[in-house]
């Protein structure tokens, strides 16, 4: 009988349904990537789907603020066992909810067993009640957020139309690819001056990443340079929000709907899931 239950057990877990994981990262910073995570959040979350945005910019953390509220209890708060995961996950609509980094989150892979236990669980649980969990990582590639990065289920790379920031893409794709050569990468070109410069330095990427890692992308798109997106930040309001009509707000709701209509079919899993892969690089069993 102890077998028949646990053997249920098992194949009840296996069945259920569960979010998709997404770590946005860029080859270094300036280039818009929590801007962006946060616009594309919300406009997933306006198209009716659940989404949650945990900011793990490792001791920089600004979602909060870019957002226009107070940090409130973060995930360290959680993770030191003051508060439950509900407690430190904060709603913008009603859709949209953001858990914020916290100033000590390069304290990572220092953390305890009973630490790594909490996050984890808490994983399971926000994994079973949102269709996204979006992750805006800190630029670069540090060991402190390499292990959700290469835990989630795709990883966006953000880059803009300069020399220098396509270089720095590849080299992050070219580091976690190295990693995991199965991790899929979906590139946006952010800022560009014109859909020529975005084409452009997308072409570049994916070339490269085809020749030297023997890897195909997905292009997201590009978004144009605008200046009602320093007027959002500045007001501290989502551009999509505040400026839902400017060239930057429609390019992103264009790429976003094709972005699920192309994605609707896995927004929910029930292969290795976020957690376990998670599980695996803390060697928690």
């Amino acid at each position: 009988m102890d077998q028949a239950e646990t053997l249920r057990r098992q194949m009840m877990k296996m069945s259920e349904k569960t979010g998709k994981a997404i770590a946005v990262v860029s080859g270094k910073g300036g280039v818009g990537k929590s801007n962006f995570s946060i616009n594309f959040s919300s406009e997933l979350a306006n198209l009716g789907h659940k989404v949650l945005l945990m900011d793990m910019d490792i001791g920089m953390g600004n979602v909060h603020i870019l957002l226009g509220q107070q940090s409130g209890k973060t995930i360290l708060h959680f993770l030191e066992g003051d508060g439950s995961i509900e407690e430190v996950t904060h709603q913008v609509d009603q859709n949209f909810s953001y858990i914020a980094g916290g100033s000590g989150l390069n304290k990572m892979v220092e953390w305890k067993d009973i630490e790594i236990t909490r996050l984890l669980d808490g994983f399971n649980e926000l994994i079973r009640q949102y269709d996204y969990l979006i992750f805006d990582m800190g630029a670069g590639a540090s060991a402190n957020g390499l292990e959700l990065i290469m835990a989630a289920d795709e990883v966006f790379v953000i880059t803009t139309g300069e020399p220098t920031s396509i270089m720095d893409a590849y080299s992050m794709m070219k580091f976690i690819h190295m990693k995991d050569a199965s991790k899929d990468f979906s590139l946006l070109c952010n800022r560009v001056m014109d859909r020529a410069e975005g084409k452009l330095a997308l072409e570049r990427l994916e070339t490269a990443a085809e020749r030297f890692l023997g890897k195909k992308v997905r292009l997201l798109g590009s978004l144009p340079e605008d200046p009602s997106v320093r007027k959002a930040v500045n007001s501290q309001v989502p551009f999509t929000k505040m400026y839902p009509a400017s060239p930057a707000a429609k390019t992103l709701k264009r790429l976003t709907t094709a972005y699920i209509e192309n994605q609707q079919s896995d927004i929910h899993s029930v292969k290795p899931r976020f957690t376990e892969r998670l599980s695996a690089f803390f060697r928690i069993k």
